[in-house]
């Protein structure tokens, strides 16, 4: 839901921004209880403040009930199951390397972030269970859990981050005929309107080969998944705040494209590897290769 991705897109930006340090991997095979104490004290408050922000600035506003479940697995085509995933997995990645900086080892490191990234997240999903407008979503608590599990796998089996989960968004045609609910601005369109958001796995396949040398180490291939034609949460609407829209066709898009790993740039300044580090969040434009059932296949020359 949007006030997931709001909170998580301000704790990434400002742990980022403001912890630089915490995103650049160290070597340190030893304990920096200083580091340590600074990171903990940090997550500690994004997590506590990130919910209470959440609640006063969200959640109070809105009727409370007793703790309920609904089912809206159906809701935006599953994009915003797949943003659910991407948020606790970047989630996870930002906490591991604070931890990973402080001293802790890889394992503990891969443990502590991914269990802070699905506890936020369990949170929010609590909080909707006692919200009348919402309730706890099994579907959003099992996206949670796949994001987190495909980063802690990856980390406990290679030591490294294979696959990946990155983010794109263009501007979608969609977002005028329901701005209440997509969007009336830019900033809060690339939050709401899932018809402009695709969300890629981005996969480095020199990690894979035995003798390292096949693909350059920075080139990644990426399977990417969205959706367009949505003007309302599980279907559209042929009349919107009393105006007639056209009838949009709800459709899945699926892309192949090439993309970019660039926490494996290497660079000597320390300000580029955390912008790197940073921008790694963000799937790259490329030519890309996209099939959807209403166009069937189609090539984009730059595909954002």
């Amino acid at each position: 839901m949007l006030r997931n991705q709001l909170i998580i897109l301000l704790i990434l930006l400002f742990g980022s921004l403001s912890l630089k340090a915490q995103i650049i991997e160290s070597d340190s095979t030893s304990i920096n209880k200083d580091r340590l104490i600074g990171v903990s004290v940090f997550a500690s408050a994004a997590y506590i403040g990130g919910l209470s922000g959440l609640y006063f600035l969200w959640y109070k506003d809105y009727d409370q009930s007793s703790f309920h479940t609904i089912n809206d697995n159906k809701a935006w085509l599953q994009v915003d199951k797949i943003g659910h995933a991407y948020s606790t997995y970047q989630m996870s990645r930002i906490a591991y390397l604070g931890f990973q900086w402080a001293g802790l080892n890889k394992k503990k490191s891969a443990w502590i972030g991914s269990g802070l990234g699905f506890a936020f997240f369990t949170s929010v999903e609590i909080f909707d269970g006692f919200s009348s407008n919402w309730g706890w979503s099994w579907g959003d608590v099992m996206a949670n859990a796949a994001g987190t599990g495909l980063f802690l796998g990856q980390q406990l089996a290679w030591n490294e981050q294979r696959i990946q989960l990155k983010f794109s968004y263009f501007p979608s045609e969609y977002a005028q005929y329901n701005p209440a609910l997509l969007g009336n601005n830019g900033i809060e369109r690339a939050l709401k309107d899932y018809n402009a958001q695709t969300y890629w796995l981005s996969i480095n396949p020199q990690s894979f080969s035995s003798s390292r040398k096949i693909f350059p180490k920075w080139l990644n291939i990426a399977v990417g998944y969205g959706a367009k034609g949505m003007t309302g949460t599980y279907y559209n609407s042929p009349i919107i705040n009393g105006q007639a829209i056209p009838n949009f066709t709800r459709t899945r898009q699926f892309y192949l494209s090439l993309d970019l790993d660039l926490s494996k740039i290497k660079t000597k300044s320390e300000f580029l590897r955390l912008f790197l580090n940073v921008a790694n969040l963000i799937k790259i434009p490329m030519p890309t290769l996209e099939y959807n059932a209403t166009d069937g296949l189609k090539m984009h020359a730059i595909y954002f």
